[in-house]
């Protein structure tokens, strides 16, 4: 009873710890899962290439901790807000939130995030790998947005009430390095701009209270050239190439990564769940290297010499259909989505002679699976997907790889 007999030092102190700590919230979840893929060594964005005489394996995909901790004022208002979360897995050990944001209260409709966090684009970049219905993000999203997060300021303005229309309406703008976590340092001065305007889940009476939500979402960014070589797409005579720029002015010229995107989400009840669909559309420029058509997380290098950059006008979608099976317990996955890095040349247009490579070539991948909720601390995933690359004239893609990935995993949280 003295821990909680405030009229004496140990229970005053006591006192203060829960009223300090009351506001901090700890959690976290591990994903093991085994893998299979139709061929040894095959590449894969389903959680990583496997390798070279691998076909099967076991993995600890992801394992966060995360806390959180906010401060109220004497109205109870929120003041701050502090993130931080780690992942742990048989790779190592790194950070994925590292944040705080801090409020108004005059107006209680902006707020200001500053740190390591979760890009303002999209919906599936956006959505958590403990929610998400499928075992990864599409290969797009993985590709544009790699780690998905970045250092950077945001301001966020969005009334903290959802009575009115006008209300529901959400406007994130925010400046990033660019490279995100998949490098340890920002490695030019140019910053990345990245804007999203949403609209908050609303019920629509008229489609049999049916909830909405959708966003548009800009990303203006780019790469400093450290090379005085550049490709871009062209068209030569009666087909497009791969164009070599060696102009002494390319050096520290910036290179493009714009892209625009617009989606959505929309679910109806039903008398034992929901039945929900999700689309999201994106196109644009990206800018990174002739191996691949991600954005690079330190400058490109090979033996010494920095690489020249590739700029490629690109556009990809996914599209999901979600339905439990008589109870919240028991879900139905299917989704469809694909991603053509270079939407200029397409089939056997696709040539070395040409200059073009595998980071050209066009993805469709439809997935299809179940998921099983346990209870509120377990879920089990199965799911399968059928990944199609586009026929080319680049040696060893004339026909479709082998690659296509069956995933099994249990998720344990707290």
């Amino acid at each position: 009873m003295d821990l909680v007999d405030t009229t004496n030092q140990m229970g005053k102190g006591m006192l203060s710890i829960y009223e300090r700590y009351n506001r901090v919230r700890i959690s976290g979840y591990i994903q093991p899962q085994f893998q299979v893929i139709s061929k040894e060594g095959a590449e894969t964005y389903a959680g990583g290439n496997f390798s070279g005489l691998s076909n099967n394996r076991f993995m600890l995909r992801r394992g966060r901790l995360r806390v959180d901790y906010a401060h109220l004022n004497e109205n109870d208002d929120p003041t701050s807000y502090f993130v931080f979360q780690f992942d742990g897995t048989e790779r190592g050990v790194a950070i994925r939130d590292f944040w705080g944001r801090f409020y108004e209260n005059k107006f209680k409709i902006f707020a200001l995030t500053t740190g390591m966090f979760a890009r303002p684009f999209g919906h599936e970049v956006n959505l958590s790998s403990a929610n998400r219905e499928t075992p990864e993000r599409g290969r797009m999203s993985q590709i544009l947005m790699k780690t998905e997060r970045d250092i950077g300021v945001m301001l966020t303005v969005t009334s903290r009430k959802t009575q009115e229309w006008h209300q529901k309406l959400k406007f994130d703008v925010g400046v990033f390095n660019g490279q995100g976590m998949s490098g340890p340092m920002d490695y030019d001065s140019h910053k990345d701009v990245i804007g999203r305007f949403s609209l908050k889940p609303t019920k629509i009476r008229a489609m049999g209270n049916a909830t909405l939500s959708a966003a548009v979402s800009g990303y203006a960014g780019g790469i400093v050239s450290q090379s005085e070589i550049l490709y871009k797409t062209e068209r030569r005579g009666s087909e497009y190439q791969a164009v070599r720029d060696s102009s002494s002015t390319n050096l520290h010229k910036t290179r493009p990564r714009n892209y625009a995107g617009a989606d959505f989400q929309l679910s109806f009840p039903n008398s034992k769940g929901e039945t929900e669909f999700r689309a999201e559309y994106i196109k644009g420029q990206q800018t990174a290297t002739f191996g691949t058509s991600e954005t690079p997380g330190t400058y490109p290098v090979t033996n010494g010499v920095k690489d020249p950059l590739y700029s490629r006008n690109f556009d990809g979608a996914y599209f999901y259909f979600l339905q439990h099976l008589g109870s919240l317990d028991h879900q139905f996955v299917m989704k469809y989505d694909w991603y053509d890095p270079n939407t200029k040349v397409s089939g056997k247009q696709i040539s070395a002679s040409n200059g073009f490579g595998k980071a050209d070539l066009r993805y469709n991948t439809l997935g299809m699976g179940y998921v099983y909720m346990a209870n509120e601390s377990l879920k089990f995933t199965f799911y399968y997907e059928f990944v199609r690359n586009e026929k080319s004239a680049l040696e060893n893609y004339e026909s479709d790889v082998s690659d296509d990935v069956f995933t099994a995993r249990v998720q344990y949280n707290f």
